[in-house]
């Protein structure tokens, strides 16, 4: 079930957020659990199996940890989480690998093309990643295990943040479990932020969205290198601003039900190099693969040719989590090896040339590897490449292109509005805003008018976007 669906914006969450908000604090995480059920079964069937194993299973690890038997209740919350994680995600890319090697080898056999597909369950990614975190946190001693089965359910199954996060850790939420900020300002506070992600998600992500995917779904070769950029930009503006959207209503709906959720994005694209980009981006990923990950390895506390490696097992890793696919593995490397240049001296380099040609620097990278996390494969992506920086033509006509991919005055509009607030205007506005509605009662009333008003204008027009059918995929529900 999309957030940005009829279904759940007018069905679903008013209902759940309703009865939620009636039923007394000692039933509020049991119904809060069967509804996250009920939203993930909606479009998972069968397939919820495997989140309700992941749950019991590090909920019991958990607790053995705790007995003292620490190292056995840690190996089997990694043997569960990973083999779990393994089959469903990467069944199917190691299978075609092992076909792949046995055809260049002769050995290919007709039977083995009978052995089933393996359907990826919504979100695995991260509900795995957020129980694994927990077990990790009790074995190190961090936090104390959970021996309330539904509230440990609750904090895994959330439906706000369950199939594409932000990635929760326990130690974030534990307190909140049991004392829940159920207030008027919180939750007018997380329907704004909803409804500024839905806006993020309808109005620009999906404008973009089906210029990016046109573009992508031609021959390289077709089109001329200007219209290949801008493929690809309009790819990035999608990616920000579906996901970002996607964290905005997840954090917006966590404060409706009385929690704080973690941040997920800081503005990325006012960064100054590659690494800065990965502290504003996915935060809550990034920061998770530096504490379970990158810091088990040795971190940077190693001999600098390890940290190097370091850096690569981590970026592999993340291009491996985001999917089942070379190009994925390769853009992880791509990006760790831009880290690695700048910590070898190139970030100083950067500093001296200035703030213009540092965030150039940092969107051209990030515009050229992302060629290759959209890329269906790297076949794709190298012809890709070579037409951007052949200053081409391409085969077809730019006239029966801009017609064809929407490039209008409304298009043009989007492409404004969606650079604009890259940027971090809007926070800018709001504390202009709140300074003002400070000053005296009037101005206040002033002020609150203009804010509702503001909230149900962009509301209207993102519902009128969603009753338009527009064109409304979601990018982060296959990691």
């Amino acid at each position: 079930m999309l957030f940005s669906s009829p279904v759940f914006i007018f069905l679903f969450l008013p209902i759940v957020v309703g009865i939620y908000l009636l039923l007394p604090s000692r039933l509020k995480n049991l119904f809060l659990v069967m509804t996250s059920l009920l939203f993930y079964a909606w479009g998972e069937k069968a397939i919820i199996m495997v989140l309700i194993v992941s749950t019991v299973a590090d909920y019991l690890c958990a607790l053995i940890i705790e007995k003292g038997y620490r190292k056995t209740g840690m190996a089997l919350s990694l043997l569960t989480n990973l083999s779990l994680l393994g089959f469903f995600k990467y069944f199917n890319f190691a299978f075609e690998n092992y076909k792949a090697l046995l055809d260049l080898l002769g050995f290919s056999h007709p039977g083995i093309m009978n052995v089933p597909y393996v359907a990826l369950p919504i979100g695995i990614s991260f509900y795995t990643f957020q129980t694994l975190s927990y077990t990790i946190d009790v074995y190190r001693g961090n936090i104390k295990a959970n021996h309330n089965l539904i509230d440990y359910s609750a904090f895994v199954t959330m439906f706000p943040q369950l199939v594409a996060g932000p990635i929760v850790r326990y130690s974030d939420i534990h307190h909140q479990l049991r004392n829940k900020d159920i207030s008027i300002q919180n939750f007018s506070l997380g329907l704004q932020r909803f409804i500024i992600g839905l806006a993020k998600k309808m109005i620009v992500a999906n404008t973009f969205a089906e210029i990016a995917d046109k573009t992508f779904s031609y021959a390289p070769s077709e089109l001329s290198s200007a219209l290949l950029w801008f493929g690809v930009l309009a790819y990035a503006i999608q990616l920000y601003y579906d996901f970002s959207g996607y964290s905005d209503m997840a954090i917006g709906m966590g404060h409706m039900l009385g929690f704080t959720f973690p941040e997920n994005f800081n503005y990325p694209y006012i960064s100054k190099s590659i690494r800065e980009m990965w502290q504003r981006w996915h935060i809550t990923l990034s920061t998770w693969f530096k504490d379970y990950l990158y810091i088990s390895l040795g971190g940077s506390r190693v001999s600098l040719p390890r940290v190097y490696v370091n850096l690569i097992i981590v970026f592999i890793i993340t291009g491996l989590w985001h999917g089942a696919a070379w190009n994925f593995v390769i853009w992880g490397l791509a990006n760790g090896a831009f880290i690695i240049i700048e910590k070898a001296g190139f970030a100083k380099v950067l500093k001296k040339l200035g703030a213009p040609f540092q965030h150039f620097y940092t969107i051209m990278t990030w515009l050229i590897t992302l060629v290759i996390f959209r890329s269906p494969d790297m076949g794709y992506a190298i012809d890709y490449y070579a037409q951007m920086f052949a200053f081409s033509k391409g085969n077809i006509p730019s006239v029966t292109y801009f017609s064809y991919f929407y490039l209008n005055t409304q298009t043009l509009i989007m492409l404004v509005i969606g650079i604009t607030f890259c940027l971090p205007v809007y926070t800018l506005i709001e504390q202009k805003l709140n300074m003002i509605m400070n000053l005296n009662n009037t101005t206040h009333v002033m002020m609150s008018i203009f804010k509702i008003a503001f909230f149900v204008l962009i509301l209207f027009v993102s519902a009128s976007f969603l009753a338009a059918d527009v064109y409304n995929p979601f990018i982060y529900f296959r990691f």
